[in-house]
Formats: structure tokens, C-alpha cells, sequence
């Protein structure tokens, strides 16, 4: 959504837009939406509120470990896309870069927010193509022969904060098409018709690419990575503060998709998730067959806030246990997006306390209510 809205996970309050803007209704709280289509529905969608692009992921470098994350968030402002202003803000974009060097144990962000056009800013319909400043997202069709060849894709994607010390230069390569979370692509977030987005993942993007740290240039010997695609009019439904959500890549090759929409007092308004086994076969997961029980908690000197870094996570796939593998990864957006949360790299054990994946763990509302 960020994962559960992956992703996730828009985090973008919209005040600076203005109290009066007015957000389009949009298909998706019909009952039978369209279906997603792609190379389309890898694009933009305009007429939507809230979308975002999340990527997750590992870098390895020798012997270092690296967490890495670049999200585009696109926004409606409410204003009409033929205002006669050749400055009317119709859209927003946004952009979080993140780094985690479990080494030095430190983590580093950056971010960026442009009104779209004016060379400036992009969120392309039509295709993954996404630009803030020298920040870039694109898609590029590999080509292949077969009957699968449509779910070979590379995804370049170009990051570099001088204010945080970091840069990378990345190619991710698909192997298998998206995957559909929810209802073909449907995913709810909550009681109500209304609670929906429409959703799908690339998880187990092979990683090629270098990083620059402080100046120097690391080459990457290896990583995993995961994206999100997520686009909606409301995800939080009633009662919700906030979400918990992993998105996890399987050492067996599979993916694990878990999410919560969570109360003030910590109870769940809605759950859902997915797992797509090594061979393919996806299994969604209903509202009641998602459980998140917290484990131990770290509290952060500059929001206050406790976190827990440690989960139980229950699921049709089985009993697993998340664990951050840097507990400081708490990002503050406030000058940009306008939240503050947290979301890090972390390994998930199962039962026999085997380590069976690595992948992101995604917490908001922890530091107050999540507006969206």
C-alpha cells in the first residue's frame, strides 16, 4: 500500500493545495471497474486523487548491505486541467529517496515536490515515465520472444541528493508479469465500497547499477527489489490512522504481500495481502486472514513515537516473523508530503526461525494521523 497502499502508501497531506480544491470521482468506486491494461495502466491516472510509484529494495555491495527507496507520488490538486492559467497547479509531484547503510548504521532521505510541466515535472500517461528535476523512473520493454515475453521489463531509475551524501544509477529487470493484488487488480482497504485502490506489484526485480556514497562510487554486486503501483480517491477508510504493510521478496523466488489499516488503539479496520508462490499461483487473502501482532518497539528521539520493529504476521502463507534490520529508519517528510513514518529494509523468518525473505516493512500513523 505503500504497500498496503504501497505502498507503499501515498503519505501526501494536501493542504498546500488549498481547502477548496475539489477531487474528481473516478471509476473505481463502481462496482466492476475496467480491467487494469497494460502497457496503460503502467502510466499515470490523472483523474485519480492519490497515485504513487514505490520502489523498495537491496543493494549489496561486497561484503556491504544497503536499503533503498524511491517513491513518485502524483497528486490532483482539484484544478481543472484547462484552467486558462498556464500556471494553475492541476497536478503535483513528489518525490522520497531514501538510503539505509546498515554499515554505518545510519539512514539518509531526501525530497522533492514541483508542480507537473514546464520541463520541470512529469507523471506520463500511457507508460512508466516519471521525472522531478535529474529524479527519473522509466519502464523500457525488454525484447523478447515466447509467449511470456510481455512480462520482461527493465525499469531505469536515476536518484541523486547532494544534501544527503547519496546517489544511485539503477537498472531493474522483471522476469514475470505484474502482480494483481486484490481482485484482479482491486484491492480493498475497507468495509465500505468506497475503500478501494486498484493495485498491482513487481516483486523480485534483479538489480544492476551502481551507488555513490560521500563521493565515492560503489558497484553493486547484486540486490533484490520490489514495485508498487497504487492509485485511488480514499484508502483510509474510517476509523484508520494509519497502516502497517510488507512487501517481501521469497529466497525461494515467491512474494509476500501483507497489510493493515489500523486504529488509534492498535485494532485493525481491514487486512489483506497476497502470496505468489515460486510457480506463479497467487493466493489473495481476505480481511480475516490477515493478522499483525507487535513485537518490540523503538521510540524515536525526534517524533516521539514507538515503533514496533518487530512483527508477527499471520497469514495463509503461514506464521512469520519481520524483523527491521536497522531500527532507526523513521523518515520526516514534513516539508514536503507533510508526514512523518516509518519504513526499512527487513528480513522475515519463519517458524523454525529460518530466514526465508528480505524485503520493506512500512509504518504510518504512528506519529499522529495519517492524512491523505
Amino acid at each position: 500500500m505503500l504497500g498496503a497502499m504501497q505502498r507503499r502508501a501515498c503519505l501526501i497531506t494536501l493542504g498546500a493545495v488549498g481547502a477548496g480544491a475539489v477531487v474528481p470521482t473516478h471509476a473505481l468506486q463502481l462496482a466492476a471497474p475496467p480491467p487494469l491494461r497494460f502497457p496503460a495502466d503502467f502510466g499515470s491516472h490523472p483523474d485519480t486523487r492519490t497515485e504513487w510509484w514505490y520502489i523498495t529494495g537491496s543493494l549489496q555491495s561486497g561484503t556491504r548491505l544497503f536499503g533503498f527507496q524511491i517513491t513518485f507520488f502524483r497528486s490532483a490538486t482539484g484544478i481543472a486541467a484547462d484552467h486558462p492559467s498556464r500556471f494553475a497547479a492541476a497536478q503535483l509531484v513528489f518525490a522520497h529517496a531514501a538510503l539505509t547503510d546498515l554499515e554505518g548504521r545510519k539512514l539518509r532521505h531526501d525530497q522533492r515536490i514541483a508542480r507537473a510541466g514546464f520541463g520541470v515535472a512529469e507523471a506520463a500517461v500511457g507508460d512508466t515515465r516519471l521525472r522531478l528535476r535529474d529524479w527519473q523512473l522509466e519502464r523500457q520493454p525488454l525484447e523478447r520472444s515466447g509467449s511470456n515475453a510481455a512480462a520482461h521489463d527493465r525499469y531505469r531509475v536515476n536518484v541523486a541528493s547532494r544534501d544527503a551524501g547519496f546517489a544511485f544509477e539503477l537498472a531493474l529487470t522483471a522476469d514475470a508479469p505484474p502482480l494483481l493484488q486484490g481482485e484482479a487488480g482491486l484491492s480493498r482497504k475497507g468495509p465500505a465500497p468506497a475503500d478501494t485502490s486498484r493495485y498491482y506489484s513487481r516483486p523480485q526485480l534483479a538489480v544492476q547499477g551502481s551507488l555513490v556514497l560521500d563521493g565515492r562510487t560503489l558497484a553493486l554486486s547484486g540486490g533484490r527489489a520490489w514495485l508498487d503501483h497504487e492509485w485511488s480517491d480514499a484508502f483510509l477508510p474510517a476509523g484508520a490512522v494509519g497502516w502497517d504493510w510488507i512487501g517481501i521478496n521469497l529466497a525461494d523466488g515467491g512474494a509476500l504481500t501483507a497489510f493493515r489499516l489500523r486504529r488509534a488503539d492498535g485494532s485493525s479496520v481491514y487486512a489483506g495481502g497476497s502470496h505468489r508462490g515460486a510457480d506463479g499461483r497467487v493466493r489473495n487473502f481476505a480481511s480475516d486472514e490477515v493478522r499483525f501482532v507487535p513485537g518490540r518497539q523503538w521510540r524515536s528521539a525526534a517524533s516521539g513515537a514507538n515503533y514496533p520493529v518487530q512483527w508477527q504476521v499471520e497469514t495463509p502463507a503461514g506464521r512469520h516473523r519481520v524483523e527491521a534490520l536497522l531500527d532507526a529508519q523513521e523518515l520526516d517528510s514534513r516539508s514536503g508530503t507533510g508526514a512523518v513514518y516509518w519504513e526499512g529494509l527487513s528480513d522475515l523468518f519463519d517458524a523454525a526461525n529460518a530466514r526465508v525473505g528480505r524485503g520493506y516493512l512500512e509504518m504510518t500513523g504512528y506519529a499522529g494521523t495519517l492524512r491523505i
